[in-house]
C-alpha cells in the first residue's frame, strides 16, 4: 500500500509542475484551465450570466438556442470528488474545499433519498407490514447484519443513488457554470462491491449484476476533472469510527481489520489507477488531518488544459463546439429521466435480487398507499394539497 501510495505523491507533484503539452491542432471547444480560489477570484471582476433554474425550468431545444451553456463555464467549472476510508473526515473537508473555491458542495447521499418520500413521510416505518425481502435495508442493517437478505439490493441502490447525485452535479455544473465537490462518487462505488463479495456478503451472480447495471450506466455520465484521496491508515480509521461513536458503526460487524484493508486495497490498487487515466489525482496524508489551503494551492498548480485531442485525461470534458455542450447540459437536466432508466437490466436469475410475485403484490399495495405515495406530489389531499382540480402540469423527474 505505501509504495502505491508514495508513488501517486509523486507523480501528481511533478506533473503539476511539469510544462504543458502542445496545444491540440484540430479545433475543440474546451474549459478554461486553472482552478482558482476564492482569494484570487476575489480581485477579479469575473461577469457571469445569471444560473439557470434547472431545477425548475426545463432546458430543451428552445431553452438551447436562446441560452448557450459555454458562456456560463469558467476555468472554476469542474467536478471535484473526494475519496477516502470511512471515517477520514471527507465531509468536512469537502465543505471547506467546496468554500474555498466558491463552489457548490453536494453531500454523500444516503438510502433517505429512497425511504422519505417529498412528503418527509419515512418508509420505514411500513416494515411491520412488509414480507422480509421487502422490509428496508440502509447502512445501519448493513453495519449490524452484513448478511442480510437485502445485503446487496442495497449495495446496487446505493450505486443507483450515487449516479443521481452525480447526474445533478452535472446538471449544476453546465446549468449555472458553478463547480461541484462531492464526496464520493458512482465511479468508486465499485470497491464497496469488491469487499462486500470478498467477505462473503455478496453473491457472486449479484455482483455479475452490479457490473452489467455499470456497463449500461458509467458512459452516459463525464468523469471527474479531479480526485482528492484522503488517505488515513486503518488503525487510525477504526479509532475515528470511535471516536465519532456512531452506535451501529461502533458496534459493527463489517468494520474489521481485514474489511477496512480490503476497502484500502481496492480503492489504491484499482479506483485510483484506473480513475487516474481520465482525472487528476490528489493524495494526501489525512491521519491527523491537514490544511484545505494548503490542497487549494496545490489545485491552483493544475493546469487541466495541457492535453491534447488524443490524451484520454479530460477527454469527456473536451466537445467539439458550443452545441455539443448544450445537448450535454440537456441530457443531464430533460433527459435525467432516461438515463435513470439504463438501470432496467433484464436480470432475474439472482435470487438475492428478486422478489416473489405475492411479495411484490404485498409490497405495493403498501407501498402504494402510504402517506403521500399515492399520487404524485402536490396532488395528495390527505396530505394537504390544494388547488388539485386546477392542475394541469406533470412535476419534473427529480
Amino acid at each position: 500500500m505505501a509504495g502505491v501510495f508514495r508513488f501517486g505523491v509523486v507523480g501528481i507533484i511533478n506533473r503539476t509542475s511539469s510544462k504543458p503539452l502542445a496545444k491540440a491542432t484540430i479545433p475543440c471547444i474546451i474549459q478554461s484551465c486553472n482552478i482558482s480560489g476564492k482569494i484570487i477570484r476575489a480581485t477579479q471582476n469575473i461577469v457571469k450570466p445569471k444560473p439557470y433554474p434547472y431545477k425548475t425550468k426545463p432546458y430543451g431545444l428552445s431553452q438551447a438556442l436562446f441560452d448557450r451553456t459555454m458562456k456560463r463555464l469558467d476555468e472554476n467549472s469542474k467536478m471535484i470528488v473526494v475519496e477516502g476510508p470511512i471515517a477520514a473526515g471527507k465531509s468536512a473537508f469537502a465543505k471547506e474545499l467546496a468554500d474555498d473555491l466558491d463552489m457548490l458542495y453536494l453531500p454523500q447521499p444516503t438510502m433517505d433519498t429512497i425511504y422519505i418520500n417529498e412528503y418527509g413521510y419515512d418508509l420505514r416505518q411500513l416494515d411491520p407490514q412488509l414480507p422480509e425481502s421487502c422490509k428496508s435495508y440502509d447502512v445501519k442493517n448493513f453495519c449490524l447484519d452484513p448478511n442480510g437478505l437485502n445485503a446487496a439490493n442495497f449495495q446496487i441502490r446505493m450505486l443507483i443513488i450515487r449516479y443521481m447525485n452525480y447526474v445533478d452535479g452535472l446538471a449544476h455544473i453546465l446549468s449555472t457554470g458553478q463547480g461541484v465537490v462531492t464526496n464520493r462518487c458512482p465511479f468508486s462505488d465499485f470497491i464497496f462491491v469488491e469487499a462486500m463479495h470478498k467477505h462473503g456478503y455478496m453473491s457472486k451472480g449479484a455482483r455479475s449484476v452490479y457490473y452489467d447495471l455499470c456497463a449500461n450506466t458509467m458512459t452516459e455520465i463525464l468523469k471527474p476533472h479531479l480526485i482528492v484521496y484522503l488517505d488515513v491508515p486503518v488503525s487510525k480509521v477504526k479509532e475515528n469510527i470511535k471516536k465519532r461513536g456512531v452506535d451501529y458503526e461502533v458496534k459493527s460487524k463489517v468494520f474489521t481489520d481485514a474489511y477496512l484493508n480490503d476497502l484500502e486495497s481496492f480503492y489504491k490498487q484499482r479506483y485510483l489507477k484506473e480513475i487516474t487515466q481520465h482525472s487528476e489525482l490528489l493524495v494526501y496524508d489525512w491521519s491527523n488531518g491537514g490544511e484545505t489551503e494548503v490542497v487549494v494551492e496545490d489545485i491552483e498548480r493544475i493546469d487541466f488544459d495541457r492535453y491534447d485531442q488524443h490524451d484520454p485525461k479530460l477527454k469527456d470534458w473536451r466537445l467539439g463546439n458550443d452545441w455539443e455542450w448544450c445537448e450535454m447540459r440537456m441530457r443531464f437536466t430533460n433527459e435525467k429521466g432516461e438515463l435513470m432508466n439504463f438501470f432496467n437490466v433484464p436480470r432475474f436469475d439472482v435470487p438475492e435480487l428478486t422478489i416473489e410475485a405475492e411479495d411484490s403484490k404485498i409490497y405495493e399495495e403498501i407501498w402504494d398507499n402510504a402517506p403521500g405515495n399515492r399520487y404524485l406530489k402536490g396532488y395528495n389531499k390527505e396530505m394537504g394539497d390544494t388547488g388539485i382540480l386546477f392542475k394541469n402540469k406533470t412535476p419534473t423527474y427529480s
